[in-house]
């Protein structure tokens, strides 16, 4: 019996047109257990979504032990992995077939916007989860069936080809979703001269050839005449190609994560030119040549500022004159997004953590130079600004310059501002130091020829990365992982124990052996630090390309979930987080005598919560805040949320985190009628977010711990990126945002919102 005639008989889509059944039937699998045979192992992400057409499964604790524990039991025409839906989190029992039974399961990228545009289907699966989660403990643990999986994040077979087009070269690369690792890559250099080199390596071998008088143009066709070519190509029509991936230097305050291009996003491009003069015209360029020579194929901008994005107004800000201050582009954006972004995935997978449970030092170290401080998964600070220039030493930039020489330069000197900037971009740094070279390690290598200017730039190098690395520690409050990436961060070991000397009395501590002898590819970690350091150090082999197919893989996969948030245009009502503190009962008891429970004032918005009677005073190293509002019911730990004015007050620097996320954060002092309780830690301000119920959710085609940006209509429309959505069976639909962004944005009691995109989609 084919896929589509099983789904005719299931309940479950009783309601589908033909034509939408049709389109489901082709992206589901017929799968057949045997009796016995185990589904789904305990411990194994939940990313698919299943119906039962016959026979019988049942989840179970301790399969093939005396201890052996039935959880549950699936039937025909009940589905599973509908947690999956909302979590993607692990199964936490085995599920086994009872009997022969037959399933169709489908990749929940793929399915649940089908789900999303029926609105029976999202009743039946809500109603599903409501009696699967409501009796007994362990229910909603559901099989993972062993179907095709994909790499680059896909849920389907893609083929994808990134782009990084700059001034005088062009380099590329092909993957398709069997393989984690580049099929064929290649590249162009010398754009711009009388000849340039064109090089491709491909299955089949290496190759390499002159194109006469290169432009972009001709170079992106010869790129595509090689990828489809008979001898070494990968594609038979370029029309294969599922999306091409661009890097693009700079996209300012407007674009967040990658994007697919379409004309308003190719002229913002173009707006931003004066922003990264020396990178955005050459990125453009790319991204318009393959417009035109690929018009079928989806071109997606990928951002290096995006990533820092989340940073704190603190970090972002410049001190300004009002009348320039209030220009809010004029600010620190960052680069090298991409490079950090794939070192933290590649260093978190080698330590089976994920980064928003880590404090994170990235260091970019390259031809271009960054040191990026990431705190629980948000980057909080970078040494570079407003443009590429700032922050570290570089191979042709000077890295921090007191702008008072540079006015004294152009007051003084007879050049331009256009013939400044082209020796702040082009001459400066390593190159300018050592008058030879701007390239590290052959710095390193006249340096230990006795080269004094060649020492000198590498000493200078080393003190400003080490400096920044030292910052980041300090705003972090300590570190969990230090990586080191690019070309230089992951080759020179020599220098990556200068920039970690003097840090030992943090605890950070280098294995010299490890280090020394740590050569690592693509994609690929090793662990540098002493089995004694506090934290992990570690060289990751830098593959922006590779973030590039993923970023590009998302954009385009997650389109369609942008499009449904879109289409059901549900106004979300808007709330304010005022002050207020969770308790314990231990500090109930501590602050309002033994014994002492919290007393209900009024319902709060989400059910099963209120404020209570009960009121604190907090002291903070500066000031205090009296009157705070306690909420109940008691919680296991306890956490205090504040606004920024209020950090101020207090004399604190609270992080921005989700609830309940505590670790790193400070603390202060609760005084109550009947004692004080001293917090070691517990203090934040509260992340955006939104709370949903599973059948809003499923609506939205959306899950637990998505992050989307939202729309916020008025006089002047407001869009509010980085919100998490969390999803819970009690969950009310409505956002919470500060109390200081709310007056900031000017938004009444009666504000609503509504969903834009989808930014961010995390497995479990």
């Amino acid at each position: 019996m084919g896929v589509l005639s099983q789904l005719q008989s299931h309940p479950l889509f009783a309601t589908f047109v033909p034509e939408m059944l049709t389109a489901v039937a082709r992206v589901g699998t017929a799968v057949t257990y045997q009796p016995g045979q185990v589904c789904v192992r305990q411990g194994e992400a939940g990313q698919v979504f299943g119906v039962l057409i016959s026979g019988c499964l049942e989840a179970v604790r301790g399969h093939d032990t005396p201890e052996r524990q039935h959880l549950g039991t699936i039937r025909p025409g009940e589905c599973f992995g509908e947690m999956s839906l909302l979590t993607g989190n692990p199964s936490s029992a085995d599920v086994v077939a009872v009997e022969r039974s037959e399933a169709v399961v489908f990749l929940q990228e793929q399915i649940s916007p089908f789900i999303a545009l029926d609105r029976d289907a999202v009743r039946f699966v809500t109603r599903l989860m409501a009696s699967r989660l409501a009796p007994a403990e362990g229910r909603g643990v559901h099989p993972r069936p062993a179907i095709v999986r994909y790499s680059l994040g896909a849920s389907r077979p893609m083929k994808v080809l990134t782009v990084s087009c700059r001034r005088s070269d062009m380099r590329y690369s092909f993957f398709d979703t069997t393989s984690d690792k580049a099929v064929a890559n290649g590249g162009v250099v010398g754009i711009g001269g009388r000849k340039a080199v064109h090089t491709y390596n491909g299955p089949r071998g290496t190759w390499q050839g002159t194109i006469g008088t290169a432009s972009h143009e001709t170079a992106l066709v010869a790129m595509v005449g090689m990828l489809t070519g008979a001898e070494g190509g990968v594609l038979a029509d370029p029309s294969e190609l599922s999306a091409v991936g661009h890097r693009v230097c700079h996209g300012g305050l407007a674009f967040d994560g990658p994007t697919v291009v379409d004309e308003a996003v190719n002229k913002e491009i173009r707006r931003l030119i004066p922003f990264a003069p020396m990178e955005n015209p050459y990125n453009l360029k790319g991204i318009e040549t393959c417009r035109q020579i690929l018009p079928s194929v989806p071109q997606v901008a990928v951002f290096d500022t995006a990533f820092y994005l989340t940073m704190p107004p603190a970090a972002y800000t410049y001190a300004l004159p009002k009348g320039l201050a209030g220009r809010e582009e004029l600010r620190r954006y960052g680069s090298h997004g991409i490079s950090h972004e794939g070192a933290i995935r590649t260093a978190c997978g080698l330590l089976g953590a994920q980064p928003d449970a880590l404090r994170i030092i990235s260091c970019h170290l390259g031809t271009g130079a960054s040191v990026t401080a990431v705190d629980h998964g948000r980057c909080v600070d970078t040494s570079m600004g407003f443009s590429p220039l700032a922050g570290l030493v570089m191979s042709t930039r000077p890295g921090d310059v007191d702008p008072g020489l540079l006015l004294y330069l152009l007051q003084q000197e007879p050049m331009t501002a256009a013939q400044l900037q082209d020796k702040l971009y082009n001459e400066s740094g390593l190159l300018g130091l050592s008058g030879v070279s701007g390239d590290v390690l052959t710095m390193l290598a006249s340096a230990d020829d006795g080269d004094p200017q060649a020492l000198l730039a590498i000493q200078v190098f080393c003190h400003s990365a080490r400096r920044y690395v030292g910052s980041c520690l300090g705003l972090l409050g300590g570190v969990d992982v230090i990586c080191f990436t690019g070309g230089v961060g992951q080759n020179a070991p020599g220098l990556r124990a200068r920039i970690c000397q003097g840090l030992e009395w943090t605890g950070i501590l280098l294995d010299e052996a490890r280090n020394r002898s740590a050569r690592v590819g693509a994609g690929a970690a090793a662990v540098l630090s002493h089995a004694n350091s506090r934290a992990h150090v570690l060289a990751v082999g830098g593959d922006e390309d590779y973030t590039i197919a993923c970023q590009a893989v998302r954009a385009v996969s997650q389109r369609p979930v942008t499009d449904i948030m879109r289409q059901h245009h549900k106004p979300i009502p808007v709330g304010v987080s005022a002050h207020h503190v969770h308790l314990s009962q231990e500090h109930v008891e501590a602050l309002f005598g033994p014994g002492h429970t919290l007393t209900w004032h009024a319902d709060l918005t989400q059910p099963g919560q209120f404020a209570c009677k009960e009121q604190v005073g907090l002291i903070g190293p500066k000031g205090r805040i009296d009157r705070l509002r306690v909420l109940g019911p008691v919680r296991r730990e306890t956490q205090v949320e504040i606004s920024r004015t209020e950090e101020f007050k207090l004399g604190i620097d609270a992080p921005v985190r989700m609830s309940g996320d505590l670790d790193g954060t400070p603390g202060l002092t609760l005084e109550g009628p009947a004692g004080k309780v001293v917090l070691d830690k517990g203090v934040i301000c509260a992340r955006r977010h939104v709370h949903m119920s599973p059948g809003d959710a499923m609506e939205f085609a959306l899950r637990d711990r998505d992050v989307v940006r939202v729309r916020v209509p008025g006089e002047r429309s407001l869009i509010f990126g980085d919100v998490v959505v969390r999803v819970r069976p009690d969950f009310r639909l409505d956002m919470h945002l500060d109390t200081d962004e709310a007056n900031a944005a000017e938004l009444g009691a009666d504000a609503v919102a509504y969903l834009d995109a989808i930014q961010e989609r995390r497995s479990g």
